[in-house]
């Protein structure tokens, strides 16, 4: 396993340029050789490619391949746990117990706020490459009754899986009830795992997004518009509440999500934004609130949400999110016009691409 693999490369080296080049990657002891095979694009990948990132950002970033959504085929190994031919869908964050043994890490926190961490496609090649050289610790194995398309939605789950894992106690309380934020997909992913894995029905689970058309696909939960809904006077009070808006509405969600939440209750914020935004520190206080800073996953949470998609109801609903047709990636060229539309209209279903190599 000492001959390096060859890695055909779609690099991102400024934003809106992506160029084609060649490079070689070891395979050490634990890591596998893998071939990208469907990824989907992430807001994440939007802000690389359209440098919508602050300049200091960027300029530490770049040149990498884009993309952390997807899964792949394995064509080399140097693992005893995974065999050439095994679909995996790619854990994207590898902790710093892997790439840096040296640093002292503190034994209770989580991996994925391990320190010296990296994570694919933010500084660190990501999925547009063809061969993807991993750690095994960072793999998981797609059980066969589990198509490619909804497989390739692992990771977003999975983000979402690691944010619920907050609350998870109290969401097995019978009368918590739940508020989300948000009608886009990172929304629609958090609601449809808290219904179909948590088991949260329409009689304690009410969805606040601003686009009618968006909310109609959260047919598992109540839904109410943020424009009309009377948040001052609202009766109904909420035990969890998730902020899935980012960008510029997150300091509408939180706060509204602040003034709807009952005594002691929990806020997840999942939304990034690049501003600071100001919150009611007020009622927080008042109503003892805590608020729980969630990002990223581990494959942990991968683990536990490609068990969940054997559930053929659950692999229903997430297929709702899917685009009527995948983008058929070739070469660079083919990457680039992809993304280009991506930054035009993100759209509310997910972008998914297969790569032919």
């Amino acid at each position: 396993m000492d001959k390096p693999v060859e890695s055909r490369v779609f690099s991102l080296v400024e934003p809106g340029v992506i160029k084609e080049v060649q490079k070689k990657r070891t395979i050490p002891a634990g890591w596998v050789a893998i071939e990208p095979t469907y990824a989907s694009i992430c807001h994440a990948d939007l802000r690389y490619f359209a440098g919508l990132r602050r300049p200091e950002a960027l300029a530490k970033k770049l040149p990498m391949a884009l993309l952390h959504e997807g899964i792949g085929v394995v064509k080399k190994t140097n693992s005893d746990k995974f065999a050439v031919g095994d679909r995996v869908v790619v854990v994207p964050n590898i902790p710093g117990q892997i790439l840096h043994p040296e640093i002292e890490q503190k034994p209770d926190v989580p991996v994925n706020y391990s320190k010296g961490n990296a994570f694919l496609g933010s500084g660190y090649d990501g999925l547009a490459q063809s061969r993807l050289v991993h750690p095994e610790e960072c793999l998981v194995k797609i059980p066969d009754e589990i198509p490619n398309e909804i497989a390739v939605l692992s990771e977003l789950s999975s983000v979402s899986h690691h944010a619920i894992s907050h609350v998870e106690e109290k969401l097995k309380k019978a009368d918590t009830c739940v508020a989300l934020f948000g009608d886009g997909p990172v929304g629609y992913f958090t609601a449809v795992m808290l219904k179909y894995l948590y088991g949260i029905d329409a009689e304690r689970f009410v969805i606040f997004g601003a686009a009618d058309d968006k909310l109609a696909h959260f047919d598992f939960a109540r839904t109410e518009n943020v424009l009309t809904y009377d948040f001052k006077n609202s009766k109904e009070k909420f035990d969890v509440l998730i902020e899935c808006t980012g960008g510029k509405f997150s300091e509408s969600a939180l706060n509204q999500a602040i003034e709807i939440a009952d005594s002691l209750a929990d806020i997840i914020f999942m939304g990034v934004t690049e501003e600071l935004v100001p919150i009611d520190t007020r009622d927080i206080l008042e109503k003892g609130i805590t608020a729980h800073g969630s990002s990223r996953s581990s494959t942990v949470d991968f683990e536990a949400v490609v068990e969940g998609m054997k559930d053929a109801a659950y692999r229903e609903a997430l297929s709702k999110i899917l685009p009527k047709q995948l983008s058929e990636i070739a070469s660079g060229e083919d990457f680039t016009k992809v993304m280009e539309k991506f930054v035009k209209n993100p759209g509310w279903n997910k972008t998914v691409m297969h790569f032919t190599w």
